[in-house]
């Protein structure tokens, strides 16, 4: 037995070696950034301003309560992607590209909005550039009004 637990133990210290320590992970979106409710989703449908892009249509609006909703940390963000873009794999790996672009640029939106982005099937191969190009201008329409 005492053979078996040192093997475990070698294995076990072999596979944490390989991964990232945890210092290092790389911010992603927590969930006070995140939209989650359906009663904050459809809020935002209906006080906000749709945008229509090439690449998405989103839906902002100012919160109503900034201190309430977010804790004060910043803008809140969701994503809501039709079933008729594709499967599973494809509504995914569209939401993963526009989260990124939309990551990338969240530290330029002033912290009193709230944005429902719904992706076109263009999102899906589009250049990278082009995508967080017309994430910009959304957030500078934001900032502007």
């Amino acid at each position: 037995m005492d053979g078996l637990s040192s093997l475990a133990a070698v294995l076990g210290a072999a596979r944490s070696s390989l991964s990232a320590p945890r210092g290092s992970r790389i911010a992603g979106f927590p969930k006070s950034v995140r939209i989650l409710r359906s009663k904050d989703f459809r809020r935002v449908y209906e006080q906000g301003t749709r945008y229509s892009g090439p690449f998405f249509a989103a839906f902002y609006a100012r919160c109503p309560d900034t201190e309430g909703l977010s804790g004060g940390t910043g803008p809140r963000i969701g994503f809501t992607v039709p079933r008729s873009l594709g499967g599973a794999v494809v509504r995914n790996r569209i939401k993963r590209r526009v989260r990124e672009a939309v990551r990338l640029g969240l530290d330029r939106l002033n912290p009193q909005w709230e944005i429902v982005f719904n992706p076109r099937r263009a999102a899906m191969n589009s250049p990278f550039a082009e995508l967080q190009r017309e994430i910009q201008k959304l957030i500078q329409r934001c900032n502007n009004s």
